[in-house]
């Protein structure tokens, strides 16, 4: 997804998601198969004994979702901030 200035961002896709849009963020900003990317995350998991699990978890909270301008963690974060005032 391209933002206001022509950058390419990287987001997590609602079009083409199984879980949470990761791989199909991923694909679309790298320019890949969405297949391909689900296939190499998998491998990745399993060779690693899970850590591509907590990656994708990682990733599902840090990068916004498409069309949105923050992710799951900034969301908290702020709304911790104003708890705290």
């Amino acid at each position: 997804m391209k933002d206001g200035n022509g950058t390419k961002t990287l987001t997590r896709s609602r079009d083409n998601r199984m879980l949470a849009g990761v791989c199909a963020g991923f694909s679309d900003y790298l320019g890949y198969d969405v297949t391909l990317v689900r296939v190499i995350w998998a491998v990745v998991s399993i060779l690693t004994g899970g850590a591509g699990v907590l990656a994708y978890l990682a990733a599902w909270v840090i990068i916004p979702e498409e069309g949105q301008k923050t992710s799951i963690a900034e969301d908290i974060i702020v709304s911790k901030k104003q708890d705290a005032r």
